[in-house]
């Protein structure tokens, strides 16, 4: 675990106090043996000169930061929480120790080495409440998949340029993202020579804000992570320049349901947040409603801040109701976990019901609360929802892997590193979440190395958004997730979509825990067919 550090006040105050209590001590020995006045006046006077000084520099040490780590003045204790920026010096939380000291050892590597460098940020909420497991193995995933690359373009593609990565941590509730982006903003003017921040694990209005501060007051180019709000992404207006993003919104990735699901749209029905504040509910209803045009019901709307189980029990009811055997969910995952639960005590058993959703729901078999009961005590219930990367999607030999739009190959080029780094712990790809930090943190630093020059100098921060213009055709990113080809508005055109399916412990083989597992079922595309090359070198959008 990370040693902590002695508050500013007892390091400041602390020594005073010591030295007034020897000179009292002195001041009252001298009078007890009758010493001569004018020296124990004079002891008197420095005595309360001390004490004066001591409560002087407990006021003043009062406003000092609270750090939390040694030499480091852009990580500092806000609230119990550990905010700003660490080369991974300071371990956030436990489950980072083995990938932070991975981090720090590699960067240091880095700055100790002939090439020039540069350093990119991955920020995202790292220091999630103690008893969220959920949260916390995210973070590990997410961590791992940024070094994965990191450790990739420095050990194995020999890059032009050394590449450093921080961890930048806004907070849990994401309070603080100005406040950290400040602290990035200062290291692209120094020896760091900051030049993108990825990450971004949440379309959320605090994200979104923070982007725009980076990308337009900054003007520090960022690559989004699994962040899918439709449109939290640049427009011709400039909301947000330099963003770009490598995986498919909420609208391509509905579109690419609706297309692997094809169907009945009158046998639809669509439950949906109206919480207006979260960005992914609100872009995902708008997807959802143009795909159950038609429904045979609803929409059943509800606010995630205010929603009973009841409440989700009773729509259900009205599914019952309703002809509707597809039930589409624009919310997040706690409340679809009480949509599953209400679902397997639901009135028409004897109909088979299908949920389906969206990546948001990559997080669901972790969550503690959902009973995976539900698919017995209903039986004929699926939940099936498109995310953004599956292992399985591209695995060589796979059984209807299409020929183009991503391949093994590119793939392998994670799993690879993974196999030669045990040291930063067990890495789990299932839920998508290690493999899209490690296509946003290569896209990063694809941008940074191909606007190297011959004199090998570092890219200034306007150039490497340049790069992003060229990300199509030949210079396309080729992810492990499948082709990253950016549009004009730097989001990735007909990006591979991966369908898969939640598997309850009695249908298959449960994982750990006596927990249900994923099963992966297909790959679907946002314009019903695969990114070809052509496609790729005109994506314009």
């Amino acid at each position: 675990m990370e040693p902590e550090f002695w508050p500013a006040s007892v390091l400041i105050a602390g020594p005073v106090f010591l030295l007034l209590a020897a000179g009292t001590g002195v001041w009252l020995l001298l009078t007890r043996s009758g010493y001569v006045h004018a020296v124990r006046n004079t002891l008197m006077g420095l005595c309360v000169l001390l004490g004066a000084g001591a409560i002087t520099a407990l006021v003043w040490a009062a406003d000092l930061p609270d750090y939390c780590q040694s030499g480091n003045e852009r990580l500092v204790r806000e609230g119990g929480e550990c905010i700003g920026v660490s080369d991974g010096g300071h371990v956030y939380i436990s489950e980072l120790a083995k990938v932070s000291r991975s981090i720090k050892t590699l960067n240091d590597e880095v700055t100790g080495g002939d090439k020039p460098y540069a350093t990119v940020a991955l920020m995202i909420p790292m220091t999630p409440a103690a008893g969220d497991k959920a949260d916390r193995d995210q973070i590990l995933r997410e961590v791992q998949g940024a070094y994965l690359a990191q450790y990739r373009a420095n050990k194995v593609d020999d890059s032009d340029i050394g590449l450093r990565l921080v961890l930048a941590n806004p907070g849990r509730g994401l309070d603080h993202g100005r406040q950290v982006a400040d602290w990035l903003g200062e290291l692209t003017r120094t020896d760091d020579r900051l030049r993108v921040v990825f990450g971004f694990n949440l379309s959320t209005r605090q994200n979104a804000d923070t982007i725009g501060y980076l990308t337009k007051d900054k003007g520090i180019p960022v690559v989004g992570g699994p962040i899918t709000a439709t449109d939290l992404a640049n427009d011709a207006s400039g909301r947000y320049p330099g963003l770009v993003k490598v995986v498919p919104s909420n609208r391509d990735q509905a579109q690419a349901l609706s297309h692997y699901l094809g169907g009945d749209r009158s046998r639809t029905f669509l439950i949906q947040d109206e919480n207006s504040d979260d960005l992914y509910s609100r872009s995902l209803r708008d997807a959802f409603q143009e795909v159950t045009r038609g429904a045979a019901g609803g929409p059943e709307t509800y606010d995630a801040a205010k929603v009973l189980y009841r409440d989700f029990r009773q729509m259900v009811g009205n599914v019952c109701d309703s002809r509707a055997t597809t039930v589409y969910f624009a919310g997040r995952p706690p409340a679809l976990a009480d949509l599953i639960r209400a679902l397997g005590d639901r009135g028409c058993a004897e109909r088979p019901i299908r949920v389906v959703t969206v990546s948001g729901a990559s997080t669901i078999t972790l969550d503690p609360d959902l009973d995976w009961g539900a698919f017995t005590r209903g039986a004929g219930l699926t939940v099936e929802y498109a995310t953004i990367t599956h292992p399985d999607a591209w695995k060589a030999g796979a059984r209807g892997r299409p020929a183009t739009g991503g391949s093994p190959d590119d793939l392998a080029k994670l799993t690879d590193v993974i196999a030669r780094q045990p040291g930063i712990g067990a890495v789990d790809l299932a839920d998508g979440r290690t493999i899209t930090m490690f296509d946003a943190a290569t896209t990063a630093y694809k941008g940074i190395e191909d606007r190297m020059d011959d004199r090998e100098t570092v890219p200034a921060l306007a150039d490497i958004k340049e790069s992003w213009r060229r990300m199509r055709g030949q210079s396309k990113v080729k992810g492990a997730s499948g082709w990253i080809c950016l549009r004009s508005d730097g989001t990735p055109y007909d990006k591979a979509v991966a369908v898969v399916r939640l598997v309850p412990p009695a249908a298959g083989k449960g994982g750990k825990d006596g927990k249900g597992t994923l099963a992966f079922q297909a790959i679907a595309w946002p314009t019903g067919r695969p990114l070809t090359e052509d496609m790729c070198r005109n994506a314009r959008g």
